[in-house]
């Protein structure tokens, strides 16, 4: 279906990169536990973690961590899984409101996008469901109004500082491409 797959050499097993699933060989049918992970620029990453080191080959300029330079395309997708739902959002609608409070099933979710930055997390802290609003770079709850890290979704302000919001798995598509991997799929529309 136009995506990459991987070679296991120890199984004989074909890996699906969008769904994380053994598609042919021993472990068919297995999947992966998918982390949290993000598609951003070196720019960007170095302004939320400046510390971070790189290796490279030293041929070229540095590390690719970006969409070769070219920005969000209007069909571009941040794309969320949790239990058996997902959930689609156009970036260029997250980016342009900033940050959508939703659900996705039955978890409250957050999505903050600014730039060529996203974010995502179960917006819930123990019993209490929060609602954001952005402020440059940080979130702020309307529940206590705490402010967040949004690259780390911490609270480093008000009541609930200190406190740690749970990152949401996501990966980034083509809306066309995540519509052949996940044909039931919603898409937010704002």
């Amino acid at each position: 279906m136009n995506a990459m797959t991987w070679y296991d050499h120890e199984t004989s097993s074909n890996w699906s990169q969008p769904w994380g699933r053994a598609i042919s060989g021993e472990l068919k049918g297995t999947v992966l536990f998918l982390l949290p992970s993000q598609l951003t620029t070196w720019a960007s990453w170095k302004t939320e973690h400046p510390e971070t080191l790189a290796m490279t080959t030293g041929v070229g300029s540095g590390p690719r961590l970006s969409l070769a330079g070219q920005p969000y395309y209007r069909d571009f997708v941040i794309a969320l899984v949790l239990a058996d739902k997902s959930k689609a959002y156009y970036f260029n609608d997250v980016d342009q409101v900033g940050v959508v409070n939703d659900t996705l099933g039955d978890f409250p979710v957050v999505v903050w996008a600014k730039d060529d930055r996203f974010h995502a997390f179960i917006r819930q802290v123990g019993d209490r469901i929060l609602t954001f609003r952005a402020e440059g770079d940080s979130l702020i709850d309307d529940e206590t109004g705490s402010t967040w890290d949004v690259a780390r979704g911490l609270a480093v302000d008000g009541p609930l500082s200190g406190e740690v919001l749970q990152a949401v798995p996501s990966s980034t598509s083509y809306d066309w491409a995540w519509r052949d991997f996940y044909p039931d799929a919603e898409f937010y529309t704002p």
